[in-house]
């Protein structure tokens, strides 16, 4: 039983893989909707053991406008994803896709900015409080 799971788990992470790699190239290079940003990733997947559904988060670089367009866009894009990936990922059941806005990388880039904001902020002021420390 266990040996299953683990098997289980191990094709489940390989599909995974494959249906994440798979997508990304089709959002990249067959869909030409122009309301899909340019700069949209494929961050991970999610199918279902059962093969019949998959949450496929979306990471997109732009502004909100941008990132609701695309989500609209690969919505409207789903029944042609699902064929496009139905001919090149052999699966039992090609699976309903939900699109989720992932929005982590973004979160990440913005983090990272205000943390290099606060060091530059640190390193001009960083003088006057160790000539404020040598004073007193």
């Amino acid at each position: 039983m266990e040996n299953d799971m683990r098997k289980n788990s191990i094709k489940n992470t390989r599909i995974n893989g494959e249906v994440q790699r798979e997508l990304s190239n089709i959002i990249h290079n067959e869909i030409k909707d122009p309301r899909i940003h340019p700069m949209t990733s494929v961050v991970t997947v999610e199918v279902a053991p059962d093969l019949k559904t998959c949450k496929a988060y979306i990471s997109v670089l732009g502004d909100e406008k941008a990132q609701q367009d695309t989500i609209a866009g690969l919505k409207s894009a789903e029944g042609y994803i699902r064929r496009e990936l139905a001919h090149t990922v052999n699966l039992r059941n090609t699976p309903e896709i939900r699109f989720i806005l992932d929005q982590s990388i973004e979160y990440g880039v913005r983090m990272s900015r205000l943390i290099d904001e606060v060091n530059a902020g640190l390193e001009d002021g960083g003088d006057e409080d160790e000539e404020n420390l040598s004073e007193q």
